[in-house]
């Protein structure tokens, strides 16, 4: 899939937890974000439709119960958000998108000795 992908708020969610679990049933989907939200089911029925509609999963009805899939990579799905946000946001600066995550954002020590291992890992690179 080229062209860019432009999922709301609400498919996003959903697409976080097939990319996590996998195949599931709509029923399936709806237990989990109802854990995290008040969600009706005859609502997240009719976004995993209208996901489907728009190619952002895949639907198996070949039984009763339809299984849905993500249908588009989450490392791309990220990387096309990540970079609207920075040209819209951050007026295509990502130094300031890194300092404003790391300004506001708790990082573990883990976090910020992966993160220094990437810079040094770019830095030479750029050499």
């Amino acid at each position: 899939m080229n062209k860019p992908i432009k999922p709301t708020e609400s498919e996003l969610e959903i697409l976080a937890i097939l990319w996590e679990r996998g195949a599931s049933t709509v029923r399936e989907i709806h237990e989990i974000l109802e854990q995290q939200k008040e969600a009706g089911y005859t609502t997240t029925l009719k976004l995993m439709q209208i996901m489907h509609e728009k190619g952002l999963v895949t639907r198996d009805a070949s039984a009763k119960t339809h299984i849905y899939e993500a249908a588009v990579d989450r490392e791309l799905t990220q990387r096309q958000l990540l970079n609207k946000m920075i040209d819209t946001v951050f007026k295509g600066s990502a130094s300031q998108l890194v300092m404003q995550a790391l300004g506001h954002h708790r990082s573990s020590p883990e976090e910020l000795d992966m993160i220094r291992q990437y810079l040094n890992e770019m830095e030479k690179k750029q050499k």
